[in-house]
């Protein structure tokens, strides 16, 4: 590489003259060699290359991570749905209890029995805003829906339908989390 200093001096103060202007501008007159230019050029080619793959790293890393924030937020979507549905079937049982007491209470205390149904409403009306579902248990047994506990002849139930439901099913959102016990007819 080669700076201008070397020179007679009329060239010098031309030189001066121009780099004066040069750096007013911001730039500096340099000579280079045919070889160096072209490794400055291939250096420059290189850096340019390297960037360019850099940059395409950097968006596939962006977007991998863009795929991971998603897969985990249905995760977590999906694992409080789960906990919530776990919660639900862990309360099934008390649904059941407070059925059983309200139909065994026919004709005890008044005052009690209104208790006991409003906090059953309560409960339910609760769970409902979570998703909770009763299956419908009349009409056509359907395997996805029901579990079939006894098959007999019932008079004036068809073939194949719901004759009694023994235990009542239910379902969050679209997942059964109990099916309905229940006798069908033959």
């Amino acid at each position: 590489m080669e700076v201008k200093g070397n020179m007679p001096p009329e060239e010098e103060m031309q030189a001066a003259e121009t780099t004066t202007d040069a750096t007013d501008t911001g730039s500096t007159d340099i000579k280079l060699s045919k070889e160096e230019f072209d490794q400055v050029k291939a250096s420059i080619e290189q850096l340019r290359s390297d960037n360019e793959s850099l940059v395409a790293v950097a968006q596939r890393i962006q977007a991998d991570f863009d795929n991971f924030r998603r897969r985990n937020a249905a995760i977590q979507a999906e694992s409080v749905e789960e906990g919530a549905r776990k919660v639900i079937a862990g309360l099934l049982p008390v649904i059941d209890n407070f059925e059983r007491a309200v139909a065994a209470g026919e004709g005890a205390d008044k005052a009690l029995m209104d208790g006991i149904k409003m906090v059953q409403k309560q409960l339910l009306a609760t769970l409902e805003k979570f998703g909770l579902n009763e299956i419908d248990a009349t009409g056509k047994f359907d395997p996805n829906l029901h579990d079939a506990v006894i098959h007999e002849e019932v008079k004036g139930i068809e073939s194949g339908n719901i004759a009694e439901v023994f235990q009542k099913g239910y379902q969050v959102k679209d997942r059964i989390i109990r099916h309905s016990m229940v006798k069908v007819a033959k």
